[in-house]
């Protein structure tokens, strides 16, 4: 009899790696199309100047590794990889600085530490710091949100605008992304961070028109609707087993935790726990960046860890750090980790007594 071991990831359900790739993404399509229509085409356009590089890049790598390249790409695991990044940045992003994440998460991150399964960090992640720390002026410049626009760009607008710097009738990137009030438009993380340090309050900061149009308290117009959208994906994910709860839920528990007991020691400069979940990146990373199977622990223990610290580390940044969405780092951080939880946490041996 012959044992064969593979790397992780590895899944209980029957079904193989390009049928859990190809699932994730039909549960962000809700989040995607969610994103498209508060900040317009640049989403579907990331995603398919994403997608072609990464396809492009993968192949190229494995030519060069004799491996082969057509049971490697329909793994969908270079697509899955080129998505998430694509819908975490701006969508007005120059395509060149795409692809250089693209080479990065793809290149780097993921072949140079022997491919799918051996990549210590998360490759999306990685590259999106990579953008942020290189570019941080325009990986901060958002296109407003629907009911903000000044103008509306259209999709020849911002395939132009993508590649050229400037629309079609000469509209300049700066002046596409000025709101309705001629300023130009700030993220909430980002409204927030810069209005304290300017002597306003948390409270004072609320009745801006950056959160006018929130479904709920404290959440910033578009945003919410975009997190509650991948929220659903992320449920679908559970429903159907391609993730366990264990990250998602501690992550979530943890930033509710950590957000209310700093805004119960003073509201007047830190977020509420509903401001921090709805803004940002927070759900659509618990579902679909923390629980990639390959970077993230593999112990039940050691996802509730993992996740948990996660939170705490996006509050810490998010309100002492530089920067106003921390998930990212607080996500490679703990990959970091990941070797020392798993080793902690792993259960009892059959058979065995626990010390």
């Amino acid at each position: 009899m012959k044992l064969t071991l593979s790397s992780s990831p590895h899944m209980r359900a029957d079904r193989d790696t390009s049928q859990v790739m190809r699932m994730v993404l039909y549960a962000m399509v809700p989040g995607v199309i969610c994103q498209s229509y508060f900040f317009g085409w640049g989403v579907f356009i990331q995603i398919a100047i994403a997608t072609i590089a990464a396809l492009v890049v993968e192949a190229s790598i494995l030519a060069i590794r004799n491996k082969p390249v057509a049971r490697n790409l329909s793994d969908y695991s270079a697509v899955l990889t080129a998505c998430l990044l694509a819908v975490s940045l701006p969508p007005a992003l120059p395509w060149w600085m795409t692809v250089i994440g693209v080479i990065f998460a793809i290149g780097i991150v993921k072949q140079l530490y022997g491919g799918l399964g051996y990549n210590l960090f998360n490759p999306a992640m990685v590259a999106y710091v990579v953008l942020l720390i290189s570019f941080p002026a325009a990986m901060t410049q958002w296109i407003p949100p629907a009911p903000l626009h000044a103008v509306t760009l259209t999709f020849s607008d911002m395939l132009h605008l993508i590649f050229t710097g400037y629309t079609p009738s000469g509209l300049s990137l700066e002046q596409g992304l000025q709101a309705v009030d001629g300023v130009s438009s700030a993220t909430p993380l980002d409204h927030l961070k810069t209005g304290l340090t300017q002597a306003s309050t948390y409270n004072e900061l609320l009745t801006s028109q950056v959160y006018e149009g929130g479904p709920f308290v404290s959440s910033g117009t578009g945003w919410a609707w975009v997190s509650v959208s991948y929220l659903i994906g992320g449920l679908f994910l559970l429903k159907t087993r391609i993730i366990s709860w264990h990250i998602p839920v501690s992550l979530i528990v943890s930033i509710a935790f950590c957000a209310t007991v700093l805004h119960l020691i003073n509201q007047d400069i830190y977020g509420s726990a509903l401001f921090h979940l709805l803004n940002g990146s927070v759900l659509f990373g618990a579902f679909f960046i923390a629980t990639d199977p390959v970077s993230a622990s593999t112990t039940a223990k050691g996802r509730i860890i993992f996740g948990a610290m996660i939170g705490f580390w996006i509050i810490i940044i998010r309100n002492f750090g530089g920067y106003p969405d921390a998930v990212a780092f607080a996500v490679i951080i703990m990959n970091m980790a990941v070797p020392l939880i798993d080793y902690y946490t792993q259960p009892r041996t059959y058979g065995h007594k626990g010390k």
